[in-house]
This record gives structure tokens, C-alpha cells and sequence, in this order.
């Protein structure tokens, strides 16, 4: 099973980097997970220099969107057992060391054992269209340089009409952020 998250990391100068991805899980207590990032991810290079991190569960839409666009990542504090960062507005999240890293494939499949798991601050809503709609969009602009233009605009265009018919104003304020982004990604390729 794919669970969806938030993954926090060093980068090179200390300072946390988080991105949105869906490690495969086992069940809901487990204690190693698979991490499948593409090779050029920051993600990726920062696990490679220091193999901690953190995995957050969390329904926090608009994080998630700001997350997946490279812009504000929320509020932090120092994790209890690895060298990392813990986001404090989660509902959940597992420290973790990388054991075993395969690059066999086009995207890396890194072996992550839960050294501690912990609560976050944030409250569970209950189940919402229109943050897995936001959810989803999210991965489709952190994946604009791979898909086609059109599918693109289907697919937010679906999504949008979900967004807009279940959610609140975060939900709103996401996919605006991803639409715009996608919109800037495909004008700066048109001009290259």
C-alpha cells in the first residue's frame, strides 16, 4: 500500500528540505517502509549524504501543495532520534534510517527502517474530496516536465470541480498555487 506523506531531510546546509511522497507501507504498524524517489529529487541526494529522515502523515492540503512546489514547509522541531527535522503540524510521524538503497531502476528503491514514531499536533478532520483532489494535483505538477500539456489540463480541470464543489478555502488556496505553478513550469519550457 502506497501511503501518502510528507518527507523531511537535511540538506547540505543543515536547513530541513520537505517534499510530498508515498513510501509503500505494510499495514498500518510497520517498521520499514520503501521509499521509490527519482535519482535527480533533492530527496534523493540528500539521503544519499545523510541517510536520515522523517516520514509525516498529515491532511494538511495546503502544506502538502506548498510542499510539492518547493515553497513554505510549515513549522519544525528537532527530531528525538536521527540528525533531522520533524514537522509539528502532522498527525503523525516515523524517524527513519535508510539500510539499503537499490538504483537498478529508473527510480530508487530506498529500504527505510522507523527508528520512532511519534504524534504530531494536528488533529485529524475525517475524510474530505477535496484535499485528495489537491493531493492529487500535487503530483501532477511535480510531474509537469513528464506528462503531456493536455493531460495536464484534463486532469486539473477533474479535479478542480471536486475542489471546488467539497472544499474550504485552504483547498482553494492549493490549487490555485498548483495551477499556477503548473501554468509558470509550461510557459518557462515554451521559451527554452
Amino acid at each position: 500500500m502506497i501511503l501518502e506523506g510528507l518527507v523531511s531531510t537535511l540538506n547540505a546546509d543543515g536547513s530541513p528540505h520537505v517534499a510530498p511522497m508515498g513510501p509503500h507501507v505494510e499495514g498500518i504498524d510497520f517498521n520499514d517502509f520503501v521509499l521509490r524517489p527519482f535519482p535527480t529529487s533533492q530527496t534523493y541526494q540528500n539521503l544519499l549524504i545523510h541517510p536520515e529522515g522523517v516520514l509525516h502523515v498529515t491532511d494538511d492540503a495546503l502544506l502538502i501543495a506548498k510542499s510539492a512546489i518547493g515553497i513554505g514547509t510549515g513549522k519544525f522541531q528537532v527530531a528525538e532520534h536521527i540528525r533531522g527535522f520533524v514537522l509539528s503540524d502532522c498527525h503523525r510521524y516515523y524517524e527513519f534510517r535508510i539500510t539499503n538503497i537499490d538504483s537498478k531502476e529508473q527510480r530508487i528503491r530506498m529500504t527505510a527502517n522507523v527508528v520512532c514514531c511519534g504524534m504530531g499536533t494536528r488533529r485529524w478532520f475525517g475524510f474530505n474530496r477535496a484535499r485528495h483532489g489537491v493531493l492529487e494535483a500535487a503530483i501532477l505538477a511535480t510531474r509537469v516536465h513528464l506528462l503531456p500539456r493536455e493531460q495536464l489540463e484534463q486532469e486539473f480541470k477533474v479535479l478542480q470541480v471536486i475542489v471546488d464543489k467539497t472544499g474550504g478555502n485552504e483547498e482553494k488556496e492549493a490549487m490555485e498555487l498548483l495551477r499556477s505553478h503548473v501554468n509558470s513550469s509550461r510557459a518557462k519550457a515554451r521559451k527554452r
